[in-house]
């Protein structure tokens, strides 16, 4: 029984017992009791017989009643706290609260207390404690209370917010190992308001609300979460929190952070893809605008800039300006919008050092990053351009010169010691991949063997490297590209990095068809997972093997195919006409016989079933 009516001065079961304990006639004693308690409205009394003559329990009506009685309630607590002065709203608030926190634990009664705490800016603390030490209260009461926890309790703020970290980072990471890979629908190709819809960003940014301490919290976790682990994506997080709130127009915050304009200039950029002369003006302003004593504010500007997406931006915008330069016959040094690509490009890089020295001052760029290696990418431009311009010329008209096959040793050089230099490298090499450039590709590939930091094997480059070979999808069936591609390059990593081997069978699975038939068997052998293997990469061979002979049976239709292989061209084909008809009919459940759904059930249950022998009959040992 809940203790609190008593304290209200409303009878309990304990007042009832006590009641029926110590009366001589207990029908009378119920009947008084009913009348003391029930509800007291005398035109009520001669109106419940004809509820008894229905077969209305006195419970069921009693608790209809309660239940509007609560609803109006609620009502009118959302409406005092609208109404009035602000001083006079809450003290009626305080003052209710404290007649009805006595019975929080009692379920009916609950949502009323809680919806008068959700209305107080400020719930007085000894309740505030009583609230967190139970887990059920914790849980019940409204993101508006539980903010007042959180913002003196960092350790609790931080487990409610750690499983949506971990969550976003998983997110990020299926986006780069999805198996449908495409140059149009990639990693960035969703626009910065359609990314801040995000589960995990809504659910953080209603955690906040307008409470400065619980933003400055998560910017906390995410500095040093990205300090632990050198993970981009919590940057990117960093600035899809800010942009939310600033689509929110939450000024409490946006007004105290000093990136907010900033940000907000950058999103435009990374939305564009482009950072045109305006807005790269603007963000110039913001940088030559930190005054003394406020350098700290270039660790979070670093930050935001390490975002892969303005990452992303920056190098695009990059390498179009150097294809301007080309055409207007300007130096790189001569092109203030190209060097403050590099300075910012520079910062961003340099997030993770800066954070961890906490020295907040811009790296110095190295002069031979602008008069050596983008004079040399600008020579690569040139090649390519004469390269073409010849081979449109008449047969008798054309040079004796093939396309250059070797690279300046200093390209290398700069792609393994120089972190801008090989970023902006890398984003040209994707450049040319995009544009169908195989000569320039296989040129330069050989650079990527050995790049600062592995660069060239990271998540990113080799989710976008992936997409962009499908544009060469005709080339795979040359065994010298393939050489190339997967011996000089994929194949070199695939035993150290995981992830290389998830991306490389991500590519083959795609592209499978196109791979001359002797080239593929020994790929498919050198990409056979080992025993430390993960699951993904496990999973990804054995699709891989699947497809294969499946594969090999349209091009040698004599040879018998596995039990599992035809279920799975049944299922697929039965699954297809269903899924036909329900869409062109809109159509339910019982529409579709229950023939049909039976024979679905057998076929996904002998698939399920013959999995096992299907994995032995490919590795030679069943018949």
């Amino acid at each position: 029984m809940y203790a609190g009516l008593q304290e209200l001065g409303v009878a309990n079961g304990e007042d009832l017992k006590e009641t029926l304990t110590n009366c001589t006639e207990p029908l009378k004693a119920i009947e008084q009791f009913q009348t003391e308690n029930g509800v007291l409205l005398p035109s009520l009394q001669s109106a419940l017989p004809f509820l008894d003559l229905h077969g209305t329990p006195r419970l069921e009506f009693h608790q209809s009643v309660f239940d509007e009685l609560r609803e109006k309630l609620l009502e009118r607590v959302s409406a005092i706290a609208l109404e009035g002065k602000v001083e006079e709203r809450y003290k009626k608030l305080e003052d209710l609260l404290e007649k009805s926190f006595s019975l929080v634990k009692m379920p009916s009664i609950q949502p009323v207390v809680m919806c008068v705490m959700k209305h107080l800016p400020k719930v007085p603390e000894k309740k505030l404690k009583l609230v967190m030490a139970d887990k059920d209260l914790y849980k019940a009461c409204a993101v508006e209370v539980k903010r007042q926890i959180w913002q003196d309790n960092q350790a609790l703020f931080g487990d409610e917010v750690s499983p949506l970290l971990k969550q976003y980072i998983l997110e990020k990471e299926n986006i780069l190992f999805s198996n449908d890979i495409s140059v149009l629908h990639n990693f960035f190709s969703p626009s910065p308001k359609t990314r801040r819809q995000g589960e995990v960003v809504q659910k953080l940014t209603q955690m906040i609300g307008k409470n400065v301490k619980l933003y400055d919290m998560v910017l906390q976790f995410l500095r040093t979460l990205f300090l632990r682990t050198r993970n981009v994506h919590y940057c990117t997080l960093r600035a899809e929190l800010l942009m939310s709130l600033h689509d929110l127009e939450i000024s409490e915050i946006c007004t105290v952070d000093p990136c907010h304009k900033f940000t907000w200039c950058l999103d435009a950029c990374i939305r564009e893809k482009f950072v045109d002369n305006k807005r790269a003006r603007e963000l110039q302003g913001f940088l030559d605008g930190v005054k003394k004593g406020q350098e700290q504010v270039l660790g979070d500007l670093s930050m935001i800039l390490c975002d892969p997406f303005a990452i992303n931006t920056l190098a695009l915008s990059t390498i179009r300006h150097l294809q301007d330069l080309v055409g207007q016959d300007t130096l790189p040094r001569e092109s203030p919008d190209l060097l403050l690509l590099l300075r910012m490009l520079s910062l961003g890089q340099g997030a993770w050092d800066m954070i961890d020295s906490q020295v907040f001052k811009e790296p110095k760029m190295e002069a031979e990053l602008i008069t050596k290696f983008l004079p040399m990418l600008m020579s690569f431009v040139v090649d390519d351009h004469t390269f073409n311009v010849d081979q449109k010329l008449p047969s008798e008209e054309k040079g004796p010169i093939p396309y250059p096959s070797t690279i300046p040793e200093a390209f290398t050089k700069f792609l393994q010691e120089n972190r801008i230099a090989c970023e902006i490298g890398l984003y040209y090499i994707l450049h040319i991949t995009k544009q169908r450039n195989k000569n320039a590709f296989l040129r330069l590939l050989p650079a990527l063997v050995e790049t600062f930091s592995d660069l060239a094997f990271s998540d990113i480059f080799l989710h976008l490297l992936t997409g962009n070979l499908t544009l060469l999808g005709d080339e795979f069936s040359l065994e010298e590209f393939c050489t190339s591609l997967f011996d000089g390059f994929f194949l070199t990593a695939c035993s150290r990095k995981e992830n290389v081997h998830r991306h490389v069978l991500r590519l083959l699975l795609h592209l499978h068809h196109k791979v001359a038939p002797t080239k593929l068997e020994s790929l498919q052998k050198a990409l056979e997972p080992t025993k430390q293997s993960g699951e993904a990469v496990k999973e990804l061979y054995n699709q891989l093997t699947e497809k294969l002979e499946l594969q090999r049976y349209e091009v040698c239709p004599g040879i018998q195919m596995p039990l599992l292989i035809q279920l799975s061209l049944w299922r697929d084909v039965l699954m297809e006409q269903l899924f036909r008809r329900k869409l062109s009919e809109n159509s339910r459940r019982d529409d579709i016989s229950e023939e049909h759904w039976l024979l679905i059930k057998t076929i996904c249950r002998t698939m399920d079933n013959s999995r096992s022998r299907w994995r032995l009959w490919s590795a030679g040992y069943v018949t």
